[in-house]
Parts: structure tokens; C-alpha cells; sequence
């Protein structure tokens, strides 16, 4: 955890001071609006250095230059900057997310050692140990205690192509006359621990990769929440919902009645 912490920081001084007055795409991914700048390749650049001088046995897997395998059985989980179009546009909402995993380094089987959430812009970490609590700047945060949907904050983020837009908008539309409100951060990560302190009450999502998971989750666990997907899947690319169990509970039923790990109907509603 405190290598984490340490190297994310290292990170986020990195991303704050190197920002120029304009921001310009450096490359896109799954659309044209999902967006890499020079700023995410120059982070995780750094991030590899700073884990490999450290613990050169262990594997690393980042999101923009994929995985380089270990020897150790650790891999470290790294996302240089969560909320890439935040930091396009100068929005305050972006972070670094590093974790350290065992296992293969997917959702559906690793355990998750440790993770360091750090706010590049106002500083906010967030920090987690398997078994030992989350903080943030060192204090022990705790999740809200459960309430009904009807008084619940909700948290959520969209994909970045069309089909899976439509669908999302379909389920968003669906959900947002049953709860107190929805919120979109635009940083899954910052999403997670913001729950892990009590600004949510709740959180899905379609469509986070492990990069956008690893850290914010093990947060979110130990500040006592649970963290699951659909249909009795774990937490990962189909879906992720976050919060207290019973308001867990309720979300998963209402998000399964909309098939909402689902993005055909999407393509049924747009048709249509």
C-alpha cells in the first residue's frame, strides 16, 4: 500500500505540473471519443519505472501498454490518469490508480492486495490493505449505512461507442425516477472511493476494464461495501455495482430487470 501511494503520487506531480495550457489527443481507442494524450503514455511510463526499480519480479499491467509479465506472482494494476476526458478539458475530477494483485490479473480471479486512488488536481488519496481498512489522507472512511433506492445518491459512467450509449440511456432513463439522483464523476475509480467515504450511496457501471477497478475496489471492500456484478457474476467488464449490501441487493435486481449488462436491446431500441 505504501509503494502505491508513493509511486501514484509521484505520478500525479507529474500529471499536474507537465499539464500544458492546451491538451491534445494523442491517440484514440475503442472510438473517437475515447481518447489517450501524451499525458497518460508519459505516466504510466513513469509508474513502470518507479514499480520495476522497486519489486523487478513482478508483473504490470497498464492500460496503455497492456501486460508485462512477472515472475513473483504480484502484478501491479495501473491506470496513469482515470478521467482522461476530465483531463482534456480541465476538468478537476482525474486520478492515478495503482493496485497490486496475485493471480491472474483479471476481476473474475484475482485478490487484490493493496491500491492507492490519488486526485491529481486536489490531492485527495485514497488507500486500502487487504484486511487492514480504506482511508483517505490517512483517515479510516466508512461506507453509508444502507438506505432505500428512493433515497439513495447514485454514481455511474458511460461507454464510449454508440450501441452501448443507447443502452445505457435506456437503463439511466429507467432508474433515475426510482432514486434521490444520479451523478457522473467521469472517473470510475474517483466514483468507487467517493462511495468508500459516504459521498454515494451507490454505484454501477458497464464496461470498466482492470485497470479502472483493481484499486477503487479494494477501497471500496474494505470501507465496508460490497462490490459485485450481475446474475451472480463478480464485479468486471459486464457490470459493476457498489454500496452497502441491502442497497446492493436491490440495485442488482432492478439493474437485471433491465438487462442492463446487456447492450443488445440497444440495438433492438435504435432499430425500433
Amino acid at each position: 500500500m505504501a509503494l502505491a501511494e508513493r509511486v501514484a503520487r509521484e505520478a500525479g506531480t507529474l500529471v499536474r505540473e507537465g499539464r500544458p495550457r492546451r491538451v491534445d489527443v494523442a491517440a484514440t481507442k475503442s472510438s473517437p471519443i475515447d481518447v489517450v494524450t501524451a499525458m497518460d503514455l508519459a505516466s504510466e511510463a513513469l509508474i513502470r519505472r518507479s514499480l520495476a526499480s522497486e519489486r523487478p519480479q513482478d508483473g504490470i499491467l497498464g492500460e496503455e501498454e497492456g501486460l508485462v509479465a512477472g515472475t513473483s506472482g504480484v502484478t501491479w494494476v495501473v491506470d496513469p490518469i482515470d478521467g482522461t476526458v476530465n483531463y482534456l478539458y480541465g476538468i478537476p475530477a482525474y486520478a492515478v490508480s495503482i493496485a497490486a494483485v496475485t493471480g491472474t490479473p483479471d476481476p473474475a480471479t484475482w485478490t487484490v492486495l493493496a491500491g492507492c486512488v490519488h486526485a491529481v488536481e486536489d490531492g485527495r488519496t485514497w488507500t486500502a490493505a487487504l484486511g487492514h481498512g480504506a482511508f483517505l489522507d490517512g483517515a479510516p472512511i466508512r461506507v453509508n449505512d444502507a438506505r432505500p433506492l428512493a433515497e439513495s445518491l447514485v454514481g455511474t459512467g458511460f461507454g464510449y461507442t454508440e450501441r452501448r450509449r443507447v443502452a445505457q440511456a435506456r437503463v439511466v432513463a429507467d432508474l433515475l425516477p426510482r432514486v434521490r439522483d444520479i451523478r457522473r464523476i467521469g472517473s470510475a475509480a474517483m466514483d468507487l472511493c467517493t462511495l468508500a467515504g459516504g459521498g454515494l450511496d451507490a454505484y454501477y457501471e458497464r464496461g470498466l476494464s482492470p485497470w479502472d477497478l483493481a484499486a477503487a475496489a479494494i477501497v471500496a471492500t474494505e470501507a465496508g461495501a460490497t462490490v459485485t456484478g450481475l446474475r451472480g457474476a463478480p464485479a468486471g467488464q459486464a457490470m459493476t455495482v457498489a454500496g452497502p449490501a441491502e442497497t446492493v441487493g436491490r440495485l442488482v435486481a432492478l439493474l437485471e430487470g433491465l438487462d442492463a449488462d446487456d447492450d443488445a436491446p440497444a440495438e433492438q431500441d435504435a432499430v425500433g
